[in-house]
């Protein structure tokens, strides 16, 4: 019975990490294979070419590149080992600290705290095609961060169905944590001079959008309160987002679009930023990355770009975990720890 509820929650962990009825069939499609096989196509499924919806894509070639099943033939395994490393990291740090940072059952968070007080802090904030997912399966990269020094929080924020399909609620609940974390960082031995954030994927899209908060006028804390970011494989213009299959969901209105879309509001930027995304991701993935590190460049702003060869979208995430990896060293180097304890 422990296996089977297992095995039924890390279905539901894919799914909101890729997405959807493709997901769905994605994962069918591995396990039906002989063991050690995987797809060999990548990209969009073939069919004849549709009118362009977007630059020179048509629909079903758009829908794709917002659907990471169509370009990580390895995703459905990656994504239970995310799940299954996390656990091994609990067995080693034991259970993370679980506090509330708001008022309804989802908005709580878990603090895997450093071996020393006053070290810095790092929240992760998890992706998953702003379905859903649990900060429990996300505690991968906190062996990392512990070991060089910092706290690691990765919180729980409403997934886009229960929001009403409003992703200003996931913002809100996302931006909130930011501030109580700053708020209450001395309560669990924290710098809160010293907070930082990053994600993947949605959560990078949910990073970008912190990134320019007026935190003055909105919370009432110093402006500055967030020290440096780090957003991987996210999504920063949502115009074409708005026009691909995830608007099945996610029920969009031009105020949603301008508000939710970071890369808009660079004025409010304040912090080094590092962008990351893989060679390997879809091509809209690659270009989101691409257009908001030159649009925060000519803005004038602290940013970095790095590109990651041969490195698809679950890969990216994966790597948070990794002091060697693309966002482990990125995040160790933003925070200016050592990449060995």
């Amino acid at each position: 019975m422990i296996k089977l509820l297992t095995d039924i929650h890390r279905r539901s962990f894919v799914s909101g990490l890729f997405g959807g009825v493709a997901a769905a069939g994605f994962a069918n499609s591995v396990r039906a294979q002989t063991p050690g096989a995987v797809p060999c196509h990548l990209g969009p499924p073939a069919h004849a070419k549709g009118p362009p919806v977007w630059m020179d894509m048509d629909q079903i070639e758009l829908d794709a590149a917002y659907d990471q099943a169509f370009y990580a033939p390895m995703g459905y395994q990656i994504a239970r080992r995310i799940a299954s490393t996390s656990d091994a990291v609990r067995a080693r740090l034991g259970e993370p600290l679980r506090l509330a940072y708001g008022p309804s059952e989802i908005e709580k968070l878990d603090i895997y705290r450093a071996r020393k007080p006053n070290a810095p802090i790092f929240l992760f904030i998890h992706g998953g095609a702003w379905l859903g997912g649990r900060a429990r399966d996300h505690a991968y990269p906190a062996e990392l961060f512990v070991n060089a020094g910092a706290n690691f929080i990765v919180l729980d924020y409403i997934g886009i169905k229960e929001a009403g399909g409003d992703l200003r609620v996931m913002a809100g609940q996302v931006r909130r944590a930011i501030a109580w974390i700053h708020n209450n960082a001395a309560s669990f031995g924290a710098d809160a001079n010293r907070l930082y954030i990053g994600g993947r994927s949605s959560g990078a899209h949910m990073t970008g959008v912190a990134l320019v908060t007026d935190w003055s006028r909105d919370y009432g804390v110093p402006a500055d309160i967030v020290k440096g970011g780090i957003c991987s494989s996210g999504m920063y213009d949502l115009k074409a987002v708005r026009i691909s299959k995830r608007s099945a969901y996610v029920k969009f209105t031009d105020e949603m679009e301008n508000a939710m879309s970071s890369q808009r509001h660079l004025d409010l930027l304040r912090a080094p930023v590092i962008v990351t995304y893989g060679t390997n991701e879809t091509p809209e993935f690659q270009r989101q990355s691409r257009d908001f590190a030159a649009a925060a460049k000519s803005a004038g702003k602290d940013v970095q770009l790095i590109v990651a060869p041969d490195y698809n979208h679950p890969e990216m995430g994966e790597s948070f975990g990794n002091p060697y990896g693309p966002n482990g060293r990125a995040a160790l180097s933003l925070m200016k720890l050592p990449i060995l304890a």
